[in-house]
């Protein structure tokens, strides 16, 4: 089937990016999203306004597009699994399931022989102090098992803490107990994966976070090739455990005594590949397109080392210098009102390749 229309669900800056992508590849992009006025509409085809479980706006999008794919993991599950049955969604909806409740991830992780931190779902104080007791541990993290990102949903725990005090604060939330990590530093790698199997990666990729959302990415990470050749291995498994098509990330700690631990894996393409668009010849987007799309997947080909910088809030002022620097390119994502943590857009410094 030749794709004319690929359909996206969600608006923000990663379907704005993919539909970019598209029309690179004479490909049109339709829009789903609830939100007026998104930056992924402002460079679509066309955008449908609609809630995500509305049957009815959802027949109608999926009567207007050839493929569908999604642009942010919190698309619910269902209403992938109702498009489904009227035109291919990709990736499929296993992985968003997987991907969207973390005691799901990091059992499907550890199940296919991915090794993460230690953790145990968990309920109660009682729950908590157990794990602390079995990992000799004096410091955890508590999490949501859904809906938490960019440092949402979750509280540092001190065993010696009040426990219940941070409880009550996610009451009627399924829970998850990570124990600390003593890491080296955080990695990302990126993999493309088409309807024939075939793969490519990006990556790994160092990163940096302030105050809990991606600050900055490095390429490459500067990790020994022994550890970056195990992540890019691990994410590959992962891809093809999952029969993956599109594009996913799997974010990793590299551990003080030199192992690689799985995090979290994003079903889409992810912030710190944003880079790829000036640095390879085709990029996470384009790659992602491919895939779902029925196309071939393009070499990576990165021509340059990158710094990929978020343009955070405020951060957003200082885009007249950025556009000043000749190694610097600026992608600016639409949104008009800048606030504390918001993702504005980026900017990717190049370098001559080492």
């Amino acid at each position: 089937m030749t794709v004319k229309t690929l359909g996206i669900l969600g608006g923000g800056q990663l379907g704005r990016m993919s539909a970019l992508a598209a029309a690179r590849l004479g490909i049109s992009c339709i829009i789903y999203t609830p939100e007026d006025n998104s930056p992924a509409a402002q460079v679509a085809y066309k955008t449908i306004l609609g809630d995500y479980l509305d049957k009815a706006k959802l027949k109608d999008f999926a009567a207007l597009v050839d493929v569908i794919s999604y642009e942010f993991e919190n698309i619910p599950v269902e209403t992938v699994q109702y498009l489904k049955t009227l035109k291919p969604v990709l990736p499929n909806d296993n992985l968003l399931d997987v991907a969207q409740d973390r005691i799901k991830e990091k059992s499907f992780l550890n199940s296919i022989g991915i090794p993460t931190a230690r953790w145990a779902a968990v309920d109660s104080s009682a729950d908590i102090l157990k794990s602390f007791e079995k990992w000799e541990s004096t410091h955890t993290i508590l999490k949501t098992a859904r809906f938490g990102y960019d440092g949402k949903g979750q509280a540092r725990i001190h065993k010696d803490s009040d426990i219940n005090a941070t409880l009550q604060k996610f009451t009627g939330k399924k829970l998850i107990l990570e124990d600390l990590v003593d890491f080296d530093c955080e990695i990302s790698v990126i993999v493309a994966r088409d309807k024939s199997g075939n793969i490519e990666s990006y990556g790994p990729m160092r990163n940096e976070h302030a105050n809990h959302i991606l600050s900055k990415t490095t390429i490459p990470a500067g990790i020994p090739d022994i550890l970056a050749a195990e992540a890019v291995t691990l994410t590959k498994k992962l891809a093809e455990s999952l029969n993956l098509i599109g594009v996913l990330a799997l974010e990793m700690f590299v551990t003080k005594d030199g192992r690689i631990l799985a995090n979290e894996i994003a079903p889409r393409t992810h912030n710190s590949g944003h880079w790829t668009i000036d640095a390879c010849a085709v990029s996470q987007f384009e790659n992602h397109v491919r895939a779902v799309c029925g196309l071939p997947l393009g070499k990576p080909a990165r021509h340059s080392d990158a710094e990929m910088l978020n343009l955070i809030g405020d951060d957003i002022n200082k885009v007249p210098n950025y556009l000043k620097q000749e190694n610097a390119c600026v992608h600016l994502y639409g949104k008009h009102d800048s606030r504390a943590g918001r993702k504005m857009g980026h900017v990717t410094l190049l370098k001559e390749k080492a």
